[in-house]
């Protein structure tokens, strides 16, 4: 039987790696070789739960796809951006602030980052589901089959494996948030791929080189496949930005506020932004794979009180237990809102707004 072709798509070479020396964040490197096996899990718990409370991030190296499945997926994360007519993709652009979701294509400055300056990103979001609940332009149809085996892949291979870590380390029934992540339940847990561009020197000046401003995710677990241009920061516990450094083949993994809220502030929704790459990567774009985790839709976003974990070592609120929101109430709210509302200067760094009681801060 011959075997199955695949569709063409042009390459994507990305930036090369830089050869500046960065001030780079010390994130432990986790080998999830061990994650498919009860007891390979067991044993990756310390390390595992140690990361995402210290940091809140983490390298996870030898999770099961090869380095041309990798490149592969890069292929096809460009094509909305290069091989869609622009008219063709505002018909599949998504109405952020109505909907409150990101499903479609967001196009560039549509939020601003500061002094009147405005992003230049692009993203496309699809529902893990693929084609269940979206169309997509016509240049994408034919690889809907493998991005569906690589959301299937990511979900039940990389992240259930994960969210059987962290209910270990809460001393929790190892299902205990598997249950609230249901590939076929309801829930907006997304493939995105995100694109951004070079900006003019006085842009970044403007905006002091920020590219997306300091900020936690929605989610529960953000999945990013390591891609070699330099942007990424995030704010280490001594208080300094470092950057996120690319490994091969390698996927950052962090936890989102859902997850800090579930798990009592147990784990930490780091911060983390984007900023101008080095000046060696400077003029280059930046392609982005990610797979961001939510929690089923009708999820409370309470604290697991029954932890013995959280028990011993109490419980850090950022709301009463009363006013929490659900996973769909808190994800509309923020998606809506982000870079689309006024936000409340609390100082010279911080700005604040208020999503369904809960205070959410960025950091410029």
């Amino acid at each position: 039987m011959p075997a199955p072709t695949i569709p063409y798509a042009p390459h994507y070479i990305p930036a090369p790696p830089t050869k500046e020396d960065l001030e780079w964040a010390e994130l432990p490197i986790i080998d999830f070789s061990a994650a498919s096996t009860p007891e390979g899990r067991a044993a990756l718990t310390p390390q595992v739960c140690d990361a995402m409370r210290t940091y809140g991030f983490m390298y996870l190296v030898n999770h099961g796809l090869t380095q041309a499945q990798n490149d592969r997926i890069f292929d096809i994360a460009d094509i909305p951006f290069t091989q869609v007519p622009e008219d063709e993709m505002k018909r599949y652009t998504a109405d952020i602030k109505r909907t409150g979701s990101y499903r479609g294509f967001k196009p560039r400055e549509v939020w601003i980052i500061d002094n009147g300056v405005r992003d230049q990103l692009e993203h496309y979001n699809t529902h893990r589901s693929i084609t269940e609940l979206q169309s997509h332009p016509k240049a994408l149809r034919p690889f809907l089959p493998e991005m569906r085996a690589f959301t299937e892949y990511n979900h039940e291979k990389i992240l259930h494996p994960i969210l059987q870590i962290l209910a270990r380390g809460l001393k929790l029934p190892e299902n205990t948030f598997v249950k609230m992540h249901g590939f076929d339940d309801p829930s907006e847990t997304y493939l995105r791929f995100m694109k951004y561009y070079p900006r003019t020197d006085e842009d970044e000046q403007k905006s002091k080189n920020v590219w997306l401003k300091g900020h936690t995710d929605i989610g529960t677990v953000t999945i990013l496949w390591s891609q070699p241009v330099s942007a990424l920061q995030i704010l280490c516990p001594d208080g300094k930005w470092r950057w996120i450094k690319h490994i091969d083949n390698a996927i950052v993994v962090n936890i989102g506020d859902s997850m800090e809220f579930l798990s009592g502030g147990f784990y930490k929704g780091t911060i983390h932004r984007v900023r101008q790459p080095p000046r060696d990567q400077q003029g280059y774009p930046r392609l982005g794979v990610f797979y961001f985790g939510s929690a089923n839709e009708d999820v409370v976003l309470k604290p697991l009180q029954e932890s013995p974990v959280l028990q011993r070592v109490g419980i850090v609120r950022r709301f009463d237990d009363e006013k929490a929101p659900t996973m769909d109430q808190f994800r509309k709210g923020r998606t809506a809102a982000y870079g689309l509302s006024e936000l409340t200067k609390k100082n010279d760094v911080v700005e604040e707004q208020i999503i369904h009681n809960v205070p959410v801060r960025h950091y410029n």
